[in-house]
């Protein structure tokens, strides 16, 4: 390849070179063929015009020309028309004939992004996108005129693009056309010159073909022919990173008065353009030229250097005439023919060692040779504010910038129509990372500084002035703080300056580690595996940056830690206190004793003050209902400022974080903090310019302080202390012991017998802390029943009104009468039918919405159809829960609150909290059997009285879960897959006395969001509307677990007292049947039955 910019384009009918050689000259045999291009991209459906111009580029490449433009070969451009001196009308009729367009499709990749580049905060809370966003609005609104606005797009932006304008800019998101795709074009192997190929990560073999690309663009989507046939004739384009250039009428006008076919906005040149392109004449035929620096012989640098001759440069603001631009196109044969840009670059762009790849490009300035009698204008700098660097980041977010009425960014008056030079260290601080970093208290001012030098690690603050010529230097490997206050016309040399101390962080290398993916319910893994070297570390580091990337400053507010007590708990919570400080966390809290309950979480979230401290998230160290101890399970999942669990987009960035992970963040020598005292330590840094706080917080005040708002306590206190009522509540030695006794003992005034394994063990105790009737033997037993809920004989002993269950985390709860179980999905509906009874629907005006998962019975829909609920079914999963309960508050749509809802497994709760919450669904029950209670000196209505007072007016779902627990994945996978591929033939298909009305995956779109969730479970629904349900749990810490799901209605009240085992037994023969277990998996007996 050579090792300049080839600008000879080569194509089948012509060499368009832009040397003063002749062609003759030059060898145009191809060592390389086009076709496995061409292949490829015919391929993908990628546009004839598309394919065209990259062969010219291709063509040019392969030709080995250099591309080089002599300085003899030119002349430099004289003076140009000045926009601030022109004379011209504006004409606001033209704007009906205008489109604006941005260039999107720059990811950024030379600073350290691969997210679009203009997702990128640029001033305060606002990107780049946001300015031109509000830009558009306010065009529109000044102009009186609905001026068409269009973002070009490449297949690396375009997701991120169209989801940040539909969450925040849904007008505009809405309108038709707001999207140009550019096209992509095949990397090259280095040494082959064909289609590179990288099977970890096809997309990779890919990349943008530069914003030349806008021309086969518009031609081959059909956008230039449609713009033309609605009228359109001029078009204005400008890179979406250059916040300056926006639609000016004056210009306008005097663009359509010139009739010029094209007109380029330039700049003059000044020291910090010097090493750029400029605007030249082609001596030999007077053609305005682009040269760009790979365009200059070494002999030719100091000429293209002096910014006195060669004065102008291209600001990338481009007028096109639609027309002439249609009519070139037809010239070359359906593309412009555009000089070559090529760059090397690694198929991976995060894997240096990887295959070495040549990506070409072409730039849409360039096309300026191409338009006979083109032009060009200067623009004052108010109309060019790139960023192409960290040094212009930091510039524009400084003061030295500033956002005008109308979201222009331009040059601060007051700093007398100069910019600051920048020269802040290009190896320290090219990535964006770095220089958030360096940023991380705030950005200076820069308003009165005429040059600013840095060079190594720095740290700046919001309290520091740079005036004058200032100069930085560090030599040390740590970086240091500059001092606050005005810093003017000085040297300053940091090497020795005291630095953070305990606040220091490092860089710890590491690497990928497989089967880091979260499930719904966070990561879960054996204990030894969290243990092992970098496994937590890696997962940590890759959220902080998922909810980095997600907008999230860890700088402000605080990060919420805390778990269920198992094993492992305590020093994983340091370790991430330890990493929380070295990503930027300034505020930490802790429950007491590392212990907080995963709805208690939730609540510190959403409840706890003051504002300015507010959480914006947290880590909760728990595995559920899995075995704790060091043999056992460990688990993380995040939440974030809603309460609840992140939500898809944040964990697939977690896992893709994952793959890609070099290192992580700590402070090594962060002080270990004693969790075991509610309290405040503060650590500050050596230099003063630091400071982070970690307090430890009672685990169970905020919670319960909530939920003393939801529920009468005095009505549930009147009911528990009746001498016919009775309760035991077992909190399985998880972490909803504290909030028992807090609850019922301190609250309640009730014995502390009530409360039963109510002190949290890193090992449960043995057990397995799960609310079932399977796991929770000894209150099933105390309960008088078996592990399939059936009456045992108890004898004299007397047993108690009410139980209950919580697992490990507390999320969980199973409800039991005196010798009677309620099933979750009946536990939900019966709450559901008595919610008035609750203060916190009742004052709000009653229930509106309900939503179950899609395996739970169908026992709430019937209450839904008769007291007039909204109602949904959803994939299992608490965070589709969430998006119901946030629609109106967080995306604007309608409002389901107040809201219940619940999954088969246990899991039951409302919108007070974004997490299912165990003790809320005792105290609901609790409050259901207050309300039918309020005469002590009647017989107590029991929860079985309840329960089939509930099944007389609704009718009874028959229902039991069988779970498959530890089974082979490979196995199971391999079930699912061959009843998802039989789905179209069973249905219709009749299996013993039951006919299969549907057979399908069940695939569910969110009414919030629009977000689409596919293979949720197989279901069998039967034309009696009976159900059959299967799924392949992802939460489990090892093996894996199927999960069969029956149900069958009874509306018969003759048949509402059977044994769920005999009304279901024949349907669960047809499901044994329908999966055909005992072959896949060698088993057909469960291990739990629920």
């Amino acid at each position: 390849p050579p090792s300049k910019t080839s600008s000879i384009i080569r194509s089948h009918k012509f060499v368009y070179t832009l040397l003063s050689i002749a062609p003759a000259e030059i060898d145009c045999e191809i060592m390389a063929s086009f076709e496995p291009c061409r292949t490829k991209m015919e391929a993908e459906n990628i546009s004839e015009s598309a394919i065209s111009a990259f062969e010219s580029t291709f063509n040019s490449l392969v030709s080995g020309a250099t591309g080089i433009i002599a300085e003899d070969t030119i002349s430099p451009v004289d003076d140009l028309i000045k926009a601030d001196d022109l004379t011209t009308e504006p004409n606001t009729d033209l704007l009906s004939e205008t489109v604006v367009l941005k260039l999107n499709g720059g990811l950024g990749t030379g600073m350290g992004l691969d997210k679009a580049k203009s997702l990128l905060t640029v001033k305060g809370n606002l990107t780049f996108l946001d300015l031109t966003a509000k830009q558009v609005v306010k065009m529109r609104e000044d102009f009186k005129s609905n001026v068409k606005f269009m973002l070009m797009n490449s297949f690396s932006t375009s997701e991120d693009t169209l989801n940040f304008f539909k969450e925040k800019y849904p007008a505009l998101a809405g309108e038709d056309g707001l999207e140009l795709m550019q096209n992509k074009v095949p990397k090259l192997n280095a040494e082959t010159f064909e289609p590179a190929t990288y099977e970890p990560e096809p997309d990779n073999e890919w990349c943008p073909p530069g914003h030349g690309d806008l021309y086969a663009a518009l031609v081959g989507s059909g956008r230039l022919e449609s713009l033309l046939a609605d009228g359109f004739k001029y078009m204005f384009v400008s890179n979406s990173d250059n916040l300056g250039a926006t639609l000016d009428l004056k210009i306008l006008a005097h663009f359509a008065q010139s009739d010029a076919p094209f007109m380029m906005e330039c700049c003059e040149r000044t020291e910090n353009d010097k090493k750029g392109g400029h605007l030249a004449v082609r001596n030999s035929d007077g053609q305005l030229i682009l040269r760009e620096s790979a365009m200059c012989a070494d002999e030719d640098e100091p000429a293209f250097q002096d910014i006195t001759k060669h004065r102008f440069f291209n600001t990338n603001n481009l007028w096109i005439r639609l027309d002439k631009l249609n009519e070139i196109v037809e010239k070359f044969g359906g593309f412009i023919p555009l000089p070559m840009i090529m760059n090397s670059k690694t198929v991976d762009p995060k894997d240096d060692a990887s295959q070495a790849v040549v990506q070409l490009e072409t730039a849409m300035g360039a096309a300026i040779e191409c338009f006979e009698g083109a032009s060009a204008i200067v623009v004052p700098r108010t109309r060019f504010a790139p960023v192409k660097k960290c040094n212009d980041l930091l510039l524009l977010r400084s003061d030295a910038y500033v956002v005008t009425d109308d979201f222009r960014m331009i040059l601060n008056p007051a700093c007398g129509g100069v910019a600051p030079v920048m020269a802040i260290d290009s190896k320290k601080y090219k990535l964006v990372d770095k220089l958030e970093a360096a940023l991380v208290g705030g950005i200076p001012s820069l308003v009165n500084c005429k040059r600013l030098t840095i060079k190594g690690l720095v740290r700046m603050g919001k309290a520091t002035s740079f005036v004058g010529d200032v100069s930085v230097v560090n030599t040390s490997d740590e970086a240091k703080f500059i001092p606050a206050g005005e810093i003017k016309d000085t040297k300053l040399d940091l090497t020795d300056s005291p630095g953070l101390g305990a606040l220091k962080p490092t860089s710890v290398k590491s690497g990928p580690i497989d089967g880091q993916k979260p499930g719904t319910s966070g990561l879960r893994k054996k204990t030894k595996v969290f243990m092992g070297e970098n496994y937590l570390n890696n997962f940590v580091q890759s959220t902080f940056d998922a909810v980095v990337a997600s907008g999230t400053d860890l700088s402000e507010g605080s990060l919420v830690i805390g778990g269920d007590g198992r094993y492992f708990n305590d020093t994983a919570i340091q370790t991430i206190i330890k990493m929380g400080v070295a990503n930027g966390v300034k505020r930490f809290w802790i429950g007491e004793n590392g212990l907080l309950s995963t709805p208690a979480v939730s609540a510190v979230i959403r409840e706890r003050g003051p504002v300015w401290q507010k959480a914006y998230g947290a880590f909760i160290l728990t595995a559920s209902h899995n075995p704790g101890g060091p043999e056992e399970d460990f688990g993380i999942k995040y939440n974030c400022e809603n309460g609840g669990p992140a939500p898809e987009k944040v964990t697939d960035e977690i896992y893709a974080n994952t793959t890609t992970i070099k290192s992580y963040n700590i402070c090594s020598d962060f002080p270990e903090i004693d969790i075991g005292k509610v309290g405040s330590t503060v650590v500050k840094s050596e230099d003063g310019s630091a400071e982070a706080t970690v307090e430890v917080i009672s685990a169970t005040e905020a919670h319960v302080a909530l939920l003393k708002t939801i529920f009468d306590f005095d009505a549930i206190k009147a009911l528990l202390d009746r001498d016919d009522f009775s309760l035991v509540y077992d909190t399985m030695y998880g972490v909803n012991g504290p909030y028992a006794k807090a609850i019922l003992i301190d609250e309640l005034g009730q014995a502390e017998s009530t409360c039963m394994n109510a002190t949290p063990k890193d090992d449960f105790g043995g057990l397995h802390a799960d609310p079932n009737l399977t796991y929770a033997k000894e209150l099933v037993e105390i309960m008088g029943l078996n592990r399939e809920g059936m009456k045992i004989d108890v004898g004299d002993r007397k047993v108690p009104s009410f139980g209950a269950a919580a697992d490990g985390d507390g999320d969980r709860n199973m409800i039991l009468g005196s010798q009677f179980f309620v099933t979750p999905s009946d536990s939900l509906a019966i709450i559901a039918a008595y919610a008035d009874v609750i203060p916190f629907f009742r004052a709000q005006g009653g229930l509106k919405g309900v939503a179950r998962s899609m395996p739970t019975s169908g026992a709430v829909d019937l209450v839904a159809k008769d007291l007039n609920f909204d109602l949904f079914e959803t994939p299992t999963g608490w965070k589709y829960f969430g998006n119901l309960m946030d629609s109106k508050d967080i995306y604007g749509g309608k409002d389901y609150t107040p809201f219940i809802c619940g999954e088969e497994s246990f899991g039951t709760g409302s919108n007070h909290v974004r997490e299912k919450d165990g003790i809320w669904a005792v105290l609901a029950w609790l409050s259901i059997l207050a309300s039918e209670n309020t005469d002590a000196s009647k017989p107590l209505v029991t929860v079985e009285d309840i329960v089939k007072k509930h099944w007389a007016k609704y009718g009874r779902n028959y229902y039991c879960r069988w779970d498959f627990e530890g089974v082979d994945g490979v196995s199971a996978n391999a079930m699912m897959d061959k009843m998802r591929s039989d789905s179209e033939s069973n249905t219709g298909r009749t299996v013993g006395a039951y006919t299969i009305a549907t057979a399908d995956d069940f695939t569910y779109v969110d009414p919030v969001d629009g977000s689409v969730s596919k293979k949720q479970g197989i279901r069998f629904l039967m034309a009696d509307g009976s159900r059959v349900i299967f799924r392949l749990s992802g939460t489990a810490g090892s093996g894996a677990t199927v999960r069969m799901y029956i149900e069958q209605y009874q509306p018969d009240k003759s048949k509402l007292e059977m044994s769920v085992s005999d009304a279901l037994d024949n349907l669960v023969k047809v499901a044994l049947e329908l999966c055909d277990i005992k072959t896949f998996c060698g088993t057909e007996i469960p291990t739990v039955i629920t």
